[in-house]
């Protein structure tokens, strides 16, 4: 018998910005906080970045990889 693999799902971008509200910040926010450019986190919700993805997950407390399962699998050999 073969097992499953059950694929997690990345959040859903709603998911990450309630997330960060519950936490106090909004993406214009800690953005801005550190030093960015008002929308510059907003990147990272559309694609990989993984400075971003780091410190939008240090905003709410996880790790990128919870937040963004898809983009840290591991690549088979």
């Amino acid at each position: 018998m073969s097992k499953k693999i059950r694929k997690q799902a990345d959040w859903h971008n709603a998911d990450i910005v309630a997330a960060l509200h519950k936490s106090g910040w909004s993406l214009r926010k800690l953005s801005q906080h550190l030093g960015y450019k008002p929308t510059t986190l907003r990147a990272a919700l559309q694609r990989r970045w993984p400075k971003g993805e780091r410190l939008i997950a240090d905003a709410i407390g996880v790790s990128p990889k919870k937040i963004w399962p898809s983009r840290y699998q591991d690549k088979p050999s």
